[in-house]
């Protein structure tokens, strides 16, 4: 039995070594997807919400007192400037202008009389037949009534343009709004009551505001040479409309506030855009895209290559070797399915896009292009 016991003891031991002496093979390498950085020219967008706002506005208002006769004009429709939209009743300042007219015509009369009394007295005086003192009071006369005259004559070009008051017209061509009086209304002039506005919509603003910060940022990247911005008037802005849909125009910036809003700290900032169709309409709200110069020197990157954590964005890069390394880059814009990279990549890095949760740093890899079929799906599956 001990016999037995040693023999099978030491046929265990040889199929022990026969084992031990063929080691597993190192499994492969992982595969991943790469796409190789080109850089290029990207345009440089900032997308921000904004609001629409006439060109120009006008409130309508009655400058005399009176009754309203009549509306003139339909409302929610296009007029010209100076066309009539009220008649407020005129006959009090027409019987006013032919008050003043009168007393126009006496102060004309009057001065008339005081200046022939003064050439008849030039020649009386140096005759001596008249006094010194006679003709100076004669001169005076004269004055006082050339005086009057000449205050009747403004008076009468104010009852005149009173009565001109009475005919309500169109200081600027628009689209008018509701009227705010109805016939018989009485309006006053003190008070400046409201009769309507007018809204110019062809071409049209949108105001939205820029933070100090990106303001500075792009100062500084302008200096640096890396964003190439063209003058105010030539910066084009696109508007996305609240159903999503982007507007068939483009505009551009025209006014760009030089002080910061204590309270919001971001800067005023207005587009010009032309609205021949009457898309856009004051106070309703849209989404402004900025394009902000030129970046000479960007990538387009994948977004499923970026790792966002509280440090900041990274991407793989594949060293020399096959090895994966870490780089820590600088974003910019989101668009679509790719992120903008500004700093960290230089022109031909290659990034890894997929496969990133199998490798870690340092790790040999099996590159393959993002544009290449992946060798899992290359092979058939076997049977």
């Amino acid at each position: 039995m001990l016999q037995l016991a040693r023999s099978g003891s030491a046929l265990c031991l040889v199929l022990l070594c026969s084992c031990s002496s063929k080691a597993p093979p190192a499994p492969p390498p992982p595969e991943v997807r790469v796409v190789t950085a080109k850089a290029q020219s990207i345009e440089n967008i900032s997308e921000v919400p904004g609001r629409v706002q006439a060109v120009r506005t006008s409130q309508v208002r009655a400058r005399v007192d009176g009754i309203v006769e009549r509306r003139l004009y339909d409302e929610g429709t296009d007029v010209k400037a100076g066309q009539t939209l009220f008649v407020i009743d005129p006959r009090e300042y027409r019987s006013n202008v032919s008050a003043v007219a009168a007393t126009l015509t006496r102060a004309q009369a009057t001065a008339a009389n005081a200046r022939q009394d003064v050439e008849r007295y030039k020649g009386l005086v140096k005759e001596q037949a008249i006094s010194q003192q006679e003709f100076d009071a004669a001169m005076a006369r004269l004055r006082t009534a050339d005086a009057d005259v000449e205050q009747t004559q403004a008076q009468l070009e104010s009852a005149k343009l009173n009565l001109s008051y009475t005919t309500v017209t169109a200081p600027i061509a628009g689209r008018a709004g509701r009227a705010q009086v109805t016939e018989g209304a009485l309006v006053s002039a003190a008070s400046a009551t409201l009769l309507t506005t007018i809204e110019q919509l062809e071409p049209i603003y949108v105001n939205f505001s820029q933070s100090s910060a990106y303001l500075m940022a792009i100062r500084r990247e302008m200096a640096a040479g890396t964003l190439k911005v063209p003058e105010l008037g030539k910066v084009a802005v696109t508007l996305l409309l609240e159903d999503g849909s982007t507007y068939p125009h483009s505009g551009h910036l025209n006014f760009l506030d030089l002080s910061i809003d204590q309270a919001t700290g971001t800067a005023a900032v207005r587009a010009e855009f032309p609205n021949p169709e009457r898309i856009l309409l004051p106070g309703q709200f849209v989404r402004a895209r900025v394009e902000v110069g030129i970046r000479p020197h960007g990538f387009w990157i994948p977004q499923r290559a970026i790792q966002l954590s509280q440090s900041g964005a990274t991407v793989m890069t594949i060293a020399e070797g096959d090895t994966v390394a870490p780089r820590p880059v600088k974003l910019g814009d989101q668009r679509g399915d790719k992120w903008i990279v500004l700093e960290g990549l230089q022109d031909g890095d290659r990034v890894v896009v997929d496969g990133i949760q199998k490798v870690q740093p340092g790790a040999h890899v099996r590159v393959i292009s993002a544009d290449e079929p992946a060798a899992s799906a290359a092979k058939p599956a076997e049977q």
